[in-house]
């Protein structure tokens, strides 16, 4: 009675299992044969299938809108992987080029309608992303989240709070200051052009980043706040920049 149950369980099992390859070999044709026609679901839903892999594997051939679609994403996700790996093992440099980069693009974008490039300032200001943004966002947004460690809606108007009468103002002072500075400007001139740009930069930061702070302290991962707060810094750098290259104050 025992050896008739387990034919009939195994015989059983040997059923399903041919049927499921033959539902994955006409997956399979229609991955390959009529791929136009399938959505990107069915597809994606196919591919999850262990045995339509296998059956690609063994035959070699490949839908090339498959292949492209698994290798985009085999792309970015290795890239994003690459990214993570890197700032849990040396955040402040790998936020500092990545302030860099995002800073020497805004600066190329500022300067696109301007003639003649100046090269110079875009060196200026990938240095004040690399040396002096970078590790300032690090160690800015740790203590934020050390001081106010919860994500509720009432800290995070706390935190944004904080952000716009210290950390702002201060970063708006060094950048004027240090810009200045490298511009050949002395401390009258350098007093001058904070007494004259930076209330109106003050005010303007108070219509983009309040906005911007919240997005990034509500829903961003302590780690990756640097990130975001620097692909929100792109547009508020060409203002900046726009604002650094006017013409010095001639001091009293």
């Amino acid at each position: 009675m025992s050896s008739c149950s387990r034919l009939v369980r195994n015989g059983g099992k040997a059923c399903l299992r041919r049927l499921l390859e033959r539902r994955s070999v006409l997956d399979f044709y229609v991955l390959t044969e009529a791929a136009p026609t399938v959505s990107k679901q069915q597809r994606r839903a196919f591919a999850r299938s262990p045995v339509l892999f296998r059956k690609f594997k063994e035959s070699g051939i490949t839908s090339p809108l498959y292949a492209s679609s698994l290798s985009s994403t085999s792309s970015k996700i290795g890239l994003l992987s690459w990214y993570l790996g890197k700032l849990q093992y040396r955040p402040v440099l790998t936020k500092s080029i990545t302030s860099a980069l995002i800073y020497t693009g805004a600066d190329l974008t500022s300067q696109a309608a301007s003639e003649p490039f100046d090269p110079i300032r875009t060196l200026r200001m990938a240095a004040y992303g690399m040396l002096i943004v970078g590790p300032s966002l690090h160690f800015w947004f740790n203590f934020v989240s050390k001081i106010l460690p919860k994500q509720d809606l009432v800290t995070t108007f706390k935190k944004i709070f904080i952000g716009q009468v210290t950390y702002g103002p201060c970063m708006s002072t060094v950048f004027f200051s240090v810009n200045a500075a490298l511009q050949g400007e002395n401390a009258a001139e350098i007093i001058a052009r904070l007494k004259r740009d930076l209330l109106p930069t003050m005010k303007s930061g108070l219509v983009y980043w309040p906005v911007c702070d919240f997005v990034t302290f509500k829903f961003i991962p302590v780690h990756l706040q640097p990130l975001i707060c620097n692909s929100f810094a792109y547009l508020w750098t060409i203002y900046l920049t726009y604002m650094a290259s006017l013409e010095r104050v001639k001091a009293d």
